[in-house]
């Protein structure tokens, strides 16, 4: 059956066009103005066809999944919003639903599923969206909202907050997230913009897009300032900044008044507001002078909304009832309540409340048995289910809103159901709290005592919190490090807090390796861009399906759980950098030649510059640039001062890393150490040029067209456009910029632009034919491949190799005179081995060095004009 749909309401989504050429979206430095995104929308929306469909979008803070999400509105496409991550979540709404078309994310983009070539659904006319009830639990219960809801919301919350064109919100909140969602629906209603980003304000990436692009408000939910604290937010110069909005969850009052007067103090306004899905999103806003006056409250009604307070049999509190534009039309349990119309008129909230002085409503309690955590609304009720479906009987608490607390029968492994718990929940496994018991305790009744498992609540040690309390799949001992534990150890630092990044401690490619591989280990896997993730976000993984604890059920399971016995996957950035320093040594020995890894490794060097190197402000990042290349300089000119002093064929260049420079033309022996130099120069030179505030500016505004412009810039000497003198091996500034410009790489589309450079570039940069494909194929494999797979034998010897890659690098040269006349393979593997050993020596020296240079500065007194 085809039913046209209900348009009335959709003005901010099919009225783009009408605000021209003012700017949209503004998303990787670049800007989207309303005329390109309402073609992007239009394009989008013809490609779901004529007949009308039910459309299901994975979708994040990304251009191409906000067009997909626009287009479905604008089209009178029905949307069914899937929680962010994929996993079982997705995959049960998807088979319980059975959506004609799937935009599933990938790599950045929303790639288009086409799964039913005609509609095979009833959908009403009115119906517009299809968002979970209870966030990403994969819970089949969904709220129905009609076009004309959003609509009557968005305005509402545009009007109260007095939203104008030139307001420009960072999305800090995910689209797939009703608040999120609302953020985008009221700031393209009014013509505003938004800096779609899903940076952490943990990342001070993220506060240099908020000055950079005048960003004016962001969202928030409690959590959100926690981490606001860490970062030292209150410090922070942000003229452009009018307004914080916070939802999500109970505020605690003293953190209401606070932000609200540190507001009045620099500027800008807290609004407080209160909602849930049902709604559409918000129901009732605290205005902002009444905040630091009133933190317990949650304010009045949204514009067009009313409350009234129900009696609620045996409570003396009354239940908050909410009446309006935007309240749902009901709920879908199943596809067939697709067809449904509007079977609700006013909402129940489950909120006891009580109105005070000036109108304000309070809210004093639950009626019903659900606890928000970090936004998501958890019914206690599912958790009791989910563990039921794992085979446990179980009761569950609240103790907060920021904990869930349960009672297990039996004796089981509690630390692997928690994380699969807290997986399905959606939820930080430091939010899930199992306790093993004999009985669940009980009434009279029968009924769960559920304030005697509450009592069960123990405070965890915060230290102790992120242990990973499970065995890997390897079969060895569980690390009981915890995230902080490691990032002290390998960056030798005892001050570690949780919103510190292993960026922000000074963590480089060096350390990276042996960070990444005990980080997996303790958390049993590791989080892509972990290095950017505060240390109180990495924590253990869950127990998945596929996990080994858990018995094959189909032939399919039991291959993928052979294969994954036998392998594991790796960083592909490690395996590159064992792989190559096993092939440069073997080469240089004759044991076999294998030749252009080293040019690998100087792309691969340039792809963790831009991961390791680029954030902070421009003072931070200089001392940590520079003292990245001190830990290349230190233990290499050691080295290289030892083989001067005692063979003959070094010089006092090589000592001072000047040879490429100042030593004799051509290859000879004392250009072994060429790799190093030119490494350094241009570490040193990239430095120095970021450190001047244009480039700065520059590299900012056009993180991924800075690097392309400098490899533009060399590839002149490539291809003698202009002839520069270029000692050594020749102009490769331009490897290392492609490979910075790899790792910038956000989407497909930037991806495929650096693949056809290097495909135009690397080709014929050597005579040898052999040397340019194992440099190209390298190259690609970066760009393209994230991880690769690796036997699990060998996942320790690889890290090991890349740890100490440049290590061996150095001494290789050394023991190459000893060894040449011997036994190859023995050679490469004394080679190896002597560079383990140097690099295992060397970065404890180092390490000891820097805590007592540490120790001098806490030591060193201040001048008299400073003391009290």
């Amino acid at each position: 059956m085809t039913i046209q749909p209900d348009l009335a309401g959709i003005s901010f989504a099919a009225n783009l066009a009408t605000f021209g050429d003012r700017t949209a979206i503004r998303v990787n430095h670049r800007s989207v103005s309303y005329r390109e995104l309402a073609r992007r929308v239009e394009d989008m929306a013809l490609s779901f066809g004529p007949a009308r469909r039910l459309i299901a979008l994975e979708a994040e803070n990304t251009l191409s999944s906000l067009t997909v999400y626009l287009a479905a509105f604008a089209s009178g496409h029905p949307l069914l919003i899937l929680p962010t991550g994929g996993g079982h979540a997705v995959e049960a709404l998807i088979s319980a639903y059975d959506p004609d078309i799937v935009a599933r994310a990938a790599q950045g983009e929303s790639v288009l599923e086409v799964r039913h070539q005609e509609p095979r659904h009833d959908l009403h006319p009115e119906l517009a969206l299809l968002v979970s009830t209870s966030g990403s639990t994969g819970s089949p219960k969904l709220v129905r909202l009609s076009a004309a809801s959003v609509q009557a919301n968005a305005a509402a919350i545009a009007e109260y907050l007095h939203l104008r064109p030139s307001d420009t919100a960072a999305t800090t909140l995910p689209l797939s997230y009703c608040y999120g969602m609302s953020v985008v629906n009221s700031h393209l209603l009014v013509g505003a913009s938004l800096a779609l980003t899903d940076l952490s304000v943990v990342d001070p990436c993220f506060w240099d897009m908020v000055r950079s692009e005048d960003v004016t408000s962001f969202a928030a939910v409690p959590y959100t300032f926690d981490l606001l604290d860490r970062v030292g937010f209150e410090r922070m110069d942000l003229p452009s900044l009018r307004y914080i909005t916070q939802a999500g969850g109970r505020l605690a009052p003293d953190r209401v008044r606070s932000y609200a007067e540190l507001g009045q103090e620099r500027g800008w306004d807290l609004f407080v507001m209160y909602g849930q899905t049902e709604a559409t999103a918000r129901m009732a806003y605290l205005p902002p002078d009444q905040a630091a006056e009133n933190p317990h409250a949650i304010g009045v009604p949204v514009p067009g909304g009313s409350f009234r307070l129900e009696p609620v049999p045996g409570l003396d509190d009354c239940e908050l009832v909410y009446t309006g534009p935007n309240v749902m039309l009901g709920y879908a349990e199943r596809s067939e309540d697709l067809a449904l119309g509007r079977v609700v008129t006013e909402l129940h909230t489950g909120d006891l409340a009580k109105c005070g002085p000036g109108g304000l409503y309070e809210i004093v309690g639950r009626r019903s048995r659900f606890v928000k955590i970090v936004g998501l609304r958890i019914d206690l009720g599912r958790v009791e289910r989910l563990l039921a479906d794992l085979g446990l009987t179980a009761a569950a608490a609240a103790g907060s809103d920021d904990i869930v607390v349960a009672a297990v029968e039996g004796d089981h492994d509690l630390a692997l159901v928690a994380k699969t718990l807290a997986q399905d929940l959606g939820v930080p496994r430091a939010a899930v709290q199992l306790h093993s018991v004999p009985e669940i305790p009980r009434l009279g009744s029968g009924k769960p005592d559920y304030p005697a498992v509450l009592a069960m609540y123990v405070v965890p040690d915060p230290a102790r919190q992120l242990q990973a309390s499970a065995a890997d799949a390897t079969g060895t001992e569980p690390s009981t490090d915890t995230a902080r534990e490691i990032f002290e150890d390998v960056l030798e630092r005892q001050d570690v807090n949780d919103s510190d990044t292993f960026v922000s401690l000074g963590g480089d490619s060096l350390s990276y390796v042996a960070a990444s591989v005990r980080l997996e280990r303790a958390l049993g896997y590791l989080p892509r861009g972990w290095h950017l993730m505060p240390v109180c976000e990495l924590t253990p993984a869950p127990l998945s399906a596929d996990h080994p604890s858990r018995p094959a059920t189909n032939v399919k399971e039991r291959v993928s759980k052979w294969q994954g016995r036998l392998f594991a996957r790796m960083e592909t950035g490690i395996v590159l950098r064992a792989v190559a320093i096993v092939f440069i040594v073997s080469t240089h020995f004759k044991f076999f030649s294998w030749e252009g890894t080293a040019h690998v490794l100087m792309a691969l060097a340039g792809y963790n510059f831009a991961r390791f190197q680029l954030s902070g402000a421009r003072k931070e990042r200089l001392l940590r640039q520079l003292r990245a290349v001190a830990r290349i300089v230190l233990p290499s000119v050691a080295v290289i001062a030892v083989a001067f002093a005692l063979t003959d064929d070094y010089g006092w260049q090589n000592v001072f890393l000047l040879n490429s420079l100042l030593g004799p033309q051509g290859w000879t022996d004392m250009s072994r150490f060429w790799f190093i130099e030119v490494l350094v120069h241009t570490l040193l030179g990239l430095s120095l040029l970021l450190a001047i505030p244009a480039f700065h500016r520059a590299q900012r505004r056009w993180p991924w067209g800075f690097p392309l412009a400098l490899a533009g810039v060399d590839l002149l000497q490539r291809f003698d456009v202009i002839e520069l003198p270029y000692p050594g091996q020749g102009p490769v500034l331009w490897l290392f910029a492609l490979g910075w410009a790899a790792a910038a790489s956000s989407s497909v589309r930037q991806r495929a632009v650096v693949t056809v450079l290097a495909l135009l570039t690397i080709p014929g940069s050597f005579s040898d034919e052999y040397r340019s494909a194992t440099i190209l194929v390298g190259f690609l494999i970066l760009l393209w491949i994230p991880t690769l797979p690796v036997p699990r034998g060998l996942h320790r010897i690889t890290a090991l190799l890349a740890t100490s890659s440049l290590y061996v690098y150095v001494t290789h040269w050394l023991v190459y005179p000893l060894l040449v006349d011997g036994d190859k393979g023995f050679a490469v593997l004394a080679s190896l081995a002597v560079g383990v050993a140097y690099w295992a020596t060397a970065t404890r020296a180092m390490a000891s060095a820097e805590r007592w240079l540490r120790g001098r500065r806490r030591r060193r007194p201040r001048s008299p004009e400073t003391v009290g």
